[in-house]
């Protein structure tokens, strides 16, 4: 019984390693969400911290409103990048854990 509880404490910690390091390699990771065929761009990382704006010159020859609407409309598109990536990301690690179907992890 000790030999397999020690086993089970040992895929425990490997477990919780290898959350951590993917927690990490998600919010690290750089997302690029654009509007207006690429005309505005946002680069977000998988903690949600924009990182850079890109707006093309020619769009600053448009109305104010337009350069809002392709700003938002650019950042809600890396949202939901950023958003299914760390979802399939988290999806990766759970296949490699031979979970139970069903089980949800608390994130």
């Amino acid at each position: 019984m000790k030999g397999k509880l020690s086993e089970l404490m040992e895929q425990a910690q490997k477990m919780q390693s290898e959350m951590q390091r993917a927690q990490q390699e998600m919010a690290d990771a750089e997302v690029r969400g654009e509007a207006g065929a690429g005309l505005v761009s946002v680069i977000m990382t998988g903690r949600h911290d924009v990182k850079r704006v890109s707006i093309d010159d020619s769009v600053f020859s448009e109305d104010k409103e337009v350069l809002e609407d392709l700003l938002a409309a650019a950042v809600n598109d890396v949202v939901r990048k950023v958003e299914a990536h760390n979802r399939d990301a988290m999806s990766e690690l759970a296949a490699g854990m031979n979970l139970p179907a069903g089980f949800k992890m608390p994130f």
